[in-house]
This record gives structure tokens, sequence and C-alpha cells, in this order.
């Protein structure tokens, strides 16, 4: 987000999107991330910018490291995730995408919007 605002300047409007797991069990967190980022991973426009910003073969190979995972979907409790989006906003975002990850993919995310939106919109 700083990058981008950076690039972009003070009056373009910036609204990054943040995926996120309502999970505070690091094994399912990244699990369900892990998906997520499955067709990215496999996209060279996706993973030229990853190494731009200094994300080596290690850290793109078998879904990816533990470290970009949590790096490109926040993960946690309410509050663990309210900070990542707290922290788009500290760095020049007018306006964050959330976007919430559900345990089952085919499910919508209905009780973790419920569960999150108390912490996001206090």
């Amino acid at each position: 987000t700083a990058f981008a605002r950076e690039h972009l300047g003070p009056d373009a409007l910036l609204a990054p999107e943040q995926a996120c797991v309502l999970s505070s069990d690091p094994e399912e967190a990244r699990r369900v991330a892990r998906g997520h980022m499955a067709t990215y991973l496999g996209l060279p426009n996706y993973t030229n910018n990853l190494r731009r910003f200094g994300w080596g073969d290690e850290d793109l190979a078998d879904g990816g490291s533990d470290a970009l995972v949590d790096a490109i979907v926040a993960w946690g409790d309410e509050a663990a995730i309210a900070e990542r989006i707290a922290a788009h906003h500290a760095a020049g975002a007018d306006h964050v995408c959330i976007q919430v990850l559900p345990a089952e993919p085919t499910k919508a995310p209905l009780d973790e919007w419920r569960r999150l939106a108390p912490a996001l919109l206090g």
C-alpha cells in the first residue's frame, strides 16, 4: 500500500484488497490462505511482482512460504485482522476491500463477516 501510494501520489483513490482468514490456528489459517493463493502463485505477472518486492523462489514454491502467506493473507482473531486493515490505512489507503476466506471455499463466510464487522466498524 505504501508503494502504491508513493507512486500514485496523494490525490489518487487507493483501495487495496486484503484477504483474511478468521482463525488463530496457524496451520488452518495457512491452509485456507494457500488455497486462495494457489492461482496467483501460478501467474508470472504476480510472481514477478513478488520478486520485485524481495520474495525469492523458495518463498514462491510449494504454495508459498509461511512468511509469504502471512504477508499476503491476514489471519488471526478479529483484533489481528483489524490491525492489518489499519496498517493499510496508515500506509495511505483510502479504503480497504476485505476478502474473507472461508474454511470451506464453497460457503459464503457469513459468520466471519458478522464477527469481523464490530471490530472493523468500531
